[in-house]
């Protein structure tokens, strides 16, 4: 048995290769189900965020595991497997547990720190856990990489300054629409009303703009969106004027999860027709796929964003948190020592329970055949002969069941775990 992740990173992908391979969440749990009735995968957590989508799983037979996850990345992106293959990272076993660790810290975000991961990996987790995808082994993992992210934000100062993507989205067009003086005055319409949307008002509303409009598909979306963030002074609406809410707003926002964009280079045009010069239409996507016609940017009178660009623009504010990753890593280090040690202890108590098992079973059926052939013994000299067999079996296995209990936790009591299952076939 193995622990693998096979998937594709921001720092190894090109965006519309991320977007082809992205798993929205109405395509989640048939994904899952797809994934979960392979006989080689015993357990399957799917990752995937605006700049990652992993495939975390239990397998059988390690190289035949990696081969069906690839194989599924490929066609759920429709590309061929062999052009995948090129991008894609793959870890297995210890780096697995590190790997996911260390995402649920922030440490391997484009937004250094960034606090929305840590809640897409939980949700990640819930889901594969609803679809009965997940079982003991990813469900342990992924149990103590959430403490370790939120141990790793209380007790160090990574999660001060710009640390979510909505965050540093809302810092992008304030620089880029009015620099020092920010969207005061102007006019916000944010598409989309999940986790990203209101994550964007959030930003929006410590940024004052004169105006801010949630649209979504689900208008009732927009309203409890609009309610639950205090401050905001938002108004919703849905999709249906679309045009109208681009025509009438000087910076929008994106972040609809869609496999086709939902704002198109015709709808951009007709709002910004016959625009003042002097007054762009600055929009960001910050949808994976995109929200946005990438020809939008060409029209005269728009200014264009994407995730690519909002990475580059996020890189800067890492520098101001690098001093607070050692000790980030340091508590990761340590968590993981927790968990490989817990690990090892887990994997001792089912190994000796089992060891036990089979002796009394295998003692058992010696009596019975024999009980069977020696008729001249009575019931009382059974019980006797059951009693001594019973204290020859429990004292010939105390010392090694001793010796992998002691040594739990331990690589010694690795080595020992797998002897006793390779010796007893368990």
């Amino acid at each position: 048995m193995s622990v693998i992740v096979v998937g594709l990173e921001q720092r190894h992908a090109p965006l519309d290769l991320l977007e082809q391979v992205a798993v929205g969440d109405d395509a989640l749990p048939k994904a899952l189900a797809v994934l979960r009735g392979r006989p080689n995968l015993s357990e399957v957590v799917i990752v995937s965020t605006c700049l990652r989508t992993e495939i975390y799983a239990v397998v059988d037979r390690f190289h035949e595991g990696v081969d069906e996850l690839q194989d599924f990345l490929a066609d759920h992106a429709g590309v061929p497997a062999e052009t995948l293959a090129e991008r894609l990272v793959t870890r297995f076993d210890d780096d697995v547990a590190e790997h996911v660790f260390t995402v649920a810290s922030g440490l391997d975000s484009a937004v250094l720190g960034e606090s929305e991961v840590l809640g897409q990996v939980r949700r990640a987790w819930q889901k594969a856990q609803h679809e009965r995808a997940s079982g003991p082994v990813l469900g342990a993992m992924f149990r103590h990489a959430l403490e370790t992210g939120k141990r790793v934000r209380s007790e160090t100062a990574i999660a001060r300054g710009i640390t979510s993507l909505s965050h540093g989205a809302v810092a992008l067009a304030a620089e880029r629409w009015n620099g020092t003086g920010g969207l005061a005055r102007s006019k916000v319409l944010v598409v989309g009303a999940g986790e990203m949307g209101e994550g964007l008002v959030r930003a929006l509303v410590d940024r004052a703009p004169a105006e801010i409009v949630v649209a979504n598909r689900t208008p009732s979306r927009a309203r409890s969106l609009v309610e639950t963030v205090d401050g905001s002074g938002a108004r919703h609406t849905g999709l249906g004027d679309l045009a109208g809410e681009l025509a009438a707003a000087d910076v929008v926002f994106t972040s609809v999860t869609t496999p086709e964009p939902v704002v198109t280079a015709d709808v951009v045009g007709a709002a910004t027709e016959g625009r003042a010069v002097d007054r762009p239409l600055l929009i960001v996507d910050v949808g994976v796929p995109r929200n946005v016609e990438p020809a939008a940017g060409s029209l005269p009178g728009v200014v264009l964003f994407d995730m690519d660009s909002l990475r580059a623009a996020v890189e800067e504010a890492r520098s101001g948190r690098q001093a607070e990753v050692a000790q980030a890593r340091e508590i990761v280090g340590d968590e993981l020592e927790r968990y490989r040690m817990a690990t090892r202890a887990r994997g001792a108590a089912p190994v000796v329970s089992a060891l036990r098992a089979k002796v009394e079973s295998t003692r058992q059926s010696e009596l019975d055949r024999q009980r069977a052939r020696r008729t001249d013994l009575t019931d009382e000299q059974w019980e006797q002969v059951d009693q001594v067999t019973r204290a020859l079996v429990a004292k010939l296995l105390h010392d090694p069941t001793v010796a992998v209990k002691d040594a739990a936790g331990s690589l010694r009591g690795e080595r020992l775990v797998e002897a006793v299952r390779t010796l007893f076939d368990l």
